[in-house]
């Protein structure tokens, strides 16, 4: 029988010192074939990042690897030289980082980055180079190629960075190819496309190891699956018999959290910790009267290439209150220039936004202060937008301050309450950001903004970087929020699940434009305009019921 292209056996890693070392990956095997996919899903920290890194020798400072068998392509990895790695990474190994922009050389163009691999490991010259690059932005999708292959990380949104990434890990066309989390901030369309790559590397004898929280993206493109809890294994098979026959209680609570349209009406987290399928919602009651009414809305910028591009183009809609209203469509749409327009973060060119009747154009200073505290925001990446010396109690007693709170005492009661009401203990309080997990600090951004005590949020992409039981619980938490303080939500998300999930109304853009626009369950179960059957149809289809 031909060897497996990975071969693990007893493998674990320690972080830290021997007498104080911390068990991060305990006792894993498995092996991966050419050509097979095999899935790592679990939460944040169960393990599955530093498995993947363990297969390329960059498990980091302080990390000890201990294992009966590590080997690739039949050659044992555990001894190999800093020299060894170097010259298999980006050649026979690719690796899809989770975090692009961190990922990704900020002093270097995409093209320069991409290329690396084919300058390194190839004998092509630098005009072949060149032209290998703009294939592969194609291939991932990258709209205007020899414009991208001349700029900067930072210039470019978190999908196009996603892309870049996988085409600089598969330039050189890899044996292997390790993908953390590779759709990622990537809308349904694009997400397809990177899958059907995904696959054809697959069928071409590419071995792939993935991780990601996403059971739709698993349910399409793994052969296998292995779920990780705590640093272990707890269950491992087909991809259909773990996704729709699963055994072990964690597996089947995972399967239970993902919001899908079967999911509306109830929650998704479950209510306590041995629990599977969590318990019923009731309805909210219908909507009132229009809170936001936005008009003929427009927006242009001038981009990097000096070209002015209309980016919201004669967009006009109404949220009532109490209600939730999607935004969906592809990068580049035009979603959150016009969340921006709404929480006037940016002028329109013309047209008039409307807040509880009253026109951020003609409001006076008055009504524009009395505004900006009922219309807050709440954004995809919370880290960025605190300050890392903050402790979370400066953080929100900041907005708490803001709000109109001037004593000490006053401010401190309101912060435990903001805090309790997004389920967060006074033990988090003196924390600061870095040490909170992912979902925490999303609570922590939905405080802060609570604590003008808005009418309306607007939340920008606010569980795109959780893993699913994690987004089950803040989504849980938005809905329960909705209820006891009558808020009205303008929710944007690449994620179709999550929007058919959460809204009671649904835009679709598309090039700045509204394609189309009603009630959730209508635009998604019977969809007129061609662009939204796209979108539906790009979607990886995982229906958590059948499980």
């Amino acid at each position: 029988m031909t060897a497996p292209l990975i071969d693990v056996r007893g493998l674990s890693v320690d972080f830290g010192h021997k007498s104080h070392a911390t068990t991060v990956v305990r006792d894993l095997s498995f092996e991966i074939s050419r050509g097979e996919c095999l899935a790592l899903v679990g939460e944040s920290g169960s393990g599955k990042s530093v498995t993947a890194r363990s297969l390329v020798g960059l498990t980091g400072i302080g990390s000890t690897v201990r294992a009966e068998r590590l080997a690739f392509d039949g050659t044992d990895t555990r001894n190999w030289s800093d020299a060894s790695w170097r010259s298999t990474r980006g050649d026979r190994i690719g690796f899809v980082l989770q975090d692009a922009l961190s990922s990704l050389d900020v002093l270097r163009t995409v093209g320069a980055e991409i290329g690396e691999p084919l300058k390194l490991h190839t004998t092509l010259s630098r005009r072949e180079r060149t032209a290998k690059v703009l294939e592969l932005l194609r291939r991932v999708g990258v709209p205007e190629p020899e414009l991208r292959f001349g700029q900067f990380p930072h210039q470019l949104s978190g999908g196009l960075r996603q892309r870049a990434l996988i085409a600089s890990a598969i330039a050189a066309e890899p044996e292997f190819l390790i993908a953390d989390e590779p759709t990622t901030a990537l809308d349904a369309s694009i997400a397809s496309q990177i899958l059907r790559l995904l696959e054809t590397l697959k069928g071409s004898s590419t071995g792939m190891l993935v991780v990601s929280h996403d059971l739709s993206v698993v349910a399409q493109i793994a052969d296998r699956i292995a779920v990780m809890q705590h640093g272990e294994i707890v269950e491992e098979g087909t991809t259909e018999a773990v996704l729709f026959d699963p055994q072990h209680p964690y597996t089947k609570s995972l399967i239970a959290a993902v919001p899908s349209p079967t999911s509306r009406r109830r929650r998704l987290s479950a209510v306590d910790a041995t629990a599977a399928v969590a318990a019923p919602r009731l309805p909210r009651p219908d909507s009132g009267s229009a809170l936001v009414v936005v008009e003929n809305v427009s927006k242009s910028f001038v981009g990097a290439d000096r070209v002015r591009r209309t980016v919201v183009d004669d967009v006009s809609f109404s949220v009532a209150r109490g209600a939730t209203l999607g935004i969906v469509g592809e990068s580049g749409s035009g979603k959150t220039t016009t969340a921006r327009i709404l929480a006037n973060l940016e002028n329109p060119d013309s047209g008039s936004v409307s807040i509880d009747a009253v026109s951020w154009s003609s409001a006076t200073p008055a009504e524009r202060s009395r505004l900006r505290r009922q219309v807050q925001v709440v954004y995809q990446d919370p880290l960025s937008s605190f300050d890392p010396r903050f402790t979370v109690s400066r953080i929100i007693g900041e907005a708490v301050a803001a709000s109109g709170r001037s004593s000490r005492s006053e401010r401190a009661a309101r912060v435990s309450e903001l805090l309790g009401l997004v389920r967060l203990g006074p033990e988090h309080s003196d924390r600061r950001p870095i040490e909170l997990s992912g979902g925490q600090r999303q609570r922590v951004a939905i405080a802060r903004a609570l604590a003008a005590k808005p009418t309306l949020l607007v939340l920008d992409e606010p569980v795109s970087a959780l893993d699913v039981s994690v987004q089950a619980q803040v989504l849980d938490l938005l809905t329960d929020l909705q209820d006891e303080l009558d808020l009205t939500y303008v929710f944007i998300s690449h994620d179709l699940g999550v929007i058919f999930h959460i809204s009671d109304e649904v835009l679709v853009m598309k090039d700045g434009r509204i394609v189309e626009a009603g009630a959730v369950d209508d635009v998604f179960s019977r969809p007129s305009h061609g662009y939204t059957r796209g979108l539906l149809d790009a979607l990886p289809h995982f229906d958590s019921a059948r499980a």
